[in-house]
């Protein structure tokens, strides 16, 4: 079985999310609301992939197959079919609200989601 992970948000959070979870084998979506995000979160991955290369801490051949791994969108429903959604969006309040409700309307039941927050009380 195929293991998919949405991350909502392509800010450097987000992307730094979604390359560990395509380094470690995962299938991502990478989800944000316009493309220039999506074009500089995907180039910090990008980057940083390069960077353990060069270091010898990453095979460029692993490198490329974790970038493969990473698609991009700006349409929510594009993540419907994942098992898990990681929100990694700014931190206020509201937005990640609606971006839960909106995930609700999406995601099958059995979906597993997840914030990321260094600021705001989860509970």
């Amino acid at each position: 079985m195929a293991r998919k992970l949405a991350v909502i948000g392509a800010g450097l959070m987000g992307s730094g999310i979604a390359q560990v979870s395509a380094q470690a084998g995962w299938d991502v979506v990478l989800r944000d609301v316009t493309d220039a995000a999506l074009t500089r979160g995907l180039d910090g991955i990008k980057a940083s992939y390069d960077r353990f290369v060069s270091k010898g801490k990453l095979e460029a051949s692993d490198a490329e197959a974790a970038l493969a791994r990473i698609t991009t969108t700006t349409e929510l429903d594009a993540v419907a079919d994942v098992d898990i959604v990681v929100e990694a969006v700014f931190e206020k309040l509201e937005v990640k609200h609606e971006i839960f409700r909106a995930l609700d309307k999406v995601v099958g039941e059995n979906t597993v989601l997840a914030s990321n927050t260094s600021a705001i009380p989860i509970t």
